[in-house]
């Protein structure tokens, strides 16, 4: 059940990551133009963690006090992965645009980057929706291994940011073309929806 759970929370916190917004789209921005990626990383993994363990712990707490609302925020999350799965579908039908490194731009200050990537990150809903509430309903269904959720959801997110930054110089060919990003896009949208019937007919 340790297993089970630690591999819950490393691929649904991967899967929801992968869905392509503001703050992935800036990193890998930094990432093709080689700038302060160490930071960049850094502080987007660990708000993540921050943000996990407080839905991790958070609602555990509030469970115990409200038996009724693991089952309400179960049903919750499961409308909220159909309809985020839609989305991910609806901007594939749409199509993406291929993100390009800013040929011979000056390099941009080191204040500036991590101002901007507090700010993606802790303005952004969909990242307080996927860490505190998704992710944190989702491990109460794990009682009470939620420890090795949180763990391996923290580590899942490790390791997309890293690998999406450090990443960015072997995917530049391939996230040049707006094909690849439509794919990624579908590839989100399915996961969604499969999270979405494990937790209903869990």
């Amino acid at each position: 059940m340790v297993l089970e759970a630690a591999i819950a929370g490393y691929f649904t916190s991967l899967s929801l990551i992968l869905a392509i917004g503001a703050q992935n789209a800036f990193v890998l921005r930094q990432g093709l133009r080689r700038e302060h990626i160490g930071w960049v990383v850094a502080i987007c993994a660990g708000s993540d963690a921050l943000l996990i363990g407080l839905g991790v712990a958070g609602f555990g707490a509030a469970s115990h006090f409200v038996p009724w609302l693991g089952e309400a925020m179960r049903w919750g999350g499961i409308v909220f992965l159909i309809v985020y799965g839609a989305m991910r579908f609806a901007a594939a039908r749409k199509g993406c645009e291929a993100l390009k490194p800013a040929n011979g731009a000056a390099a941009v200050p080191l204040g500036r980057v991590i101002a901007t990537c507090l700010v993606l990150t802790w303005a952004n809903p969909h990242v307080w929706l996927d860490t505190v509430a998704l992710l944190g309903s989702i491990s109460a269904q794990y009682k009470p291994h939620g420890l090795a959720f949180y763990l391996a959801a923290a580590l899942g997110s490790f390791s997309f940011f890293s690998a999406l930054g450090f990443g960015a110089r072997l995917l530049a060919p391939i996230f040049a073309k707006p094909q690849a990003w439509v794919w990624l896009e579908i590839g989100v949208g399915m996961t969604m929806w499969l999270l979405a019937a494990g937790l209903a007919f869990s």
